[in-house]
């Protein structure tokens, strides 16, 4: 009488993680995530190491966490996987205000952004 499990999101071959409410623009977080697209994953992480974009650590805790799924959720093969998807939303923005000259009010906005990382298990020939 139990209810029917949810079917999976991603395929088979796929698993994914998402960091939500990062202190970043989503335009300066996209720069970052168009740098690691489409690349094997130790190639991602070792850029994102060495980047010098302070949300970098951020993105690469989040592609450990899909590296992390991967392998002990679906049984993927860590060597095999490359980074097939990474995009970036909005979240909530916080909206601060500096008083300016002449009884005007300087709107400040303080965005926040959350990035998706979908990782996929390649076989040898394809990557």
């Amino acid at each position: 009488m139990s209810k029917e499990k949810n079917p999976r999101r991603v395929a088979d071959n796929e698993a994914m993680a998402v960091s939500r409410m990062l202190k970043t623009s989503p335009q300066k977080l996209n720069l970052v995530a168009a740098m690691i697209r489409n690349k094997p994953v130790g190639k991602a992480l070792a850029d994102l190491t060495f980047s010098k974009k302070r949300v970098s650590d951020d993105v690469k805790k989040t592609l450990q966490s899909a590296v992390a799924n991967a392998e002990n959720n679906h049984g993927l093969d860590v060597d095999e996987l490359i980074v097939a998807e990474a995009w970036v939303g909005k979240n909530l923005v916080l909206k601060r205000g500096q008083p300016r000259a002449r009884g005007r009010f300087g709107k400040i906005l303080k965005p926040f952004s959350q990035v998706t990382i979908k990782v996929r298990q390649v076989s040898g020939e394809n990557a």
